[in-house]
C-alpha cells in the first residue's frame, strides 16, 4: 500500500483571481480522490474478522462519502444546496475519523497507516470547514 502521504500540498491562503480558485478546486478535487482511493486500499487490508468488516464497511460508506458529496457541491442547483453538500461532506469526514481511531486503538489496523490517513482526513476536514465558513459568511 502507498501510505506514505505522496499528495500534493495544497497552496496557502487565498487563491487570487478565478484562475486561482479554479486551480484550488481541481487540487483539491484530486487530493479528495487520492485519499478515497487510499482509503479503499486500507479497508481492503483490514484483518477479516466480524467487527472489522462491520467498521470498514461504515468507514468505507463515509471514506467515499466525503468525495462524492464534495462533487454533487459542484453541479448544486443554488448556493444552499452547494452549502448543504459541503456540509454532508464534513459530517462524512468527522464520522471518517470516528472510525479510523476506533480500528487504531483497538489494534485492528496498523497505527501508522492509520496516521496517515488521519493527517490527510483533518487537513480535508480543515479545507471543508473554511470553505463553509466563508460560504455561511456570503448570505
Amino acid at each position: 500500500m502507498r501510505m506514505k502521504n505522496d499528495l500534493p500540498a495544497l497552496p496557502a491562503g487565498r487563491q487570487g483571481g478565478r484562475h486561482g480558485k479554479e486551480k484550488f478546486k481541481k487540487e483539491f478535487k484530486n487530493r479528495v480522490y487520492k485519499f478515497t482511493l487510499m482509503l479503499v486500499e486500507f479497508i481492503d487490508k483490514l484483518p477479516r474478522s466480524s467487527s472489522t468488516q462491520i467498521i470498514g464497511d461504515q468507514l468505507l460508506r463515509s471514506g467515499t462519502s466525503i468525495g462524492a458529496n464534495y462533487i454533487e457541491a459542484q453541479a448544486a442547483s443554488s448556493k444552499k444546496d452547494f452549502t448543504n453538500f459541503f456540509h454532508y461532506s464534513l459530517k462524512s469526514a468527522n464520522e471518517s475519523e470516528f472510525w479510523l481511531r476506533i480500528l487504531k486503538d483497538s489494534g485492528k489496523a496498523d497505527k501508522k497507516e492509520v496516521d496517515i490517513l488521519l493527517k490527510e482526513l483533518a487537513e480535508i476536514a480543515n479545507i471543508l470547514g473554511s470553505s463553509l465558513l466563508t460560504l455561511k459568511g456570503r448570505k
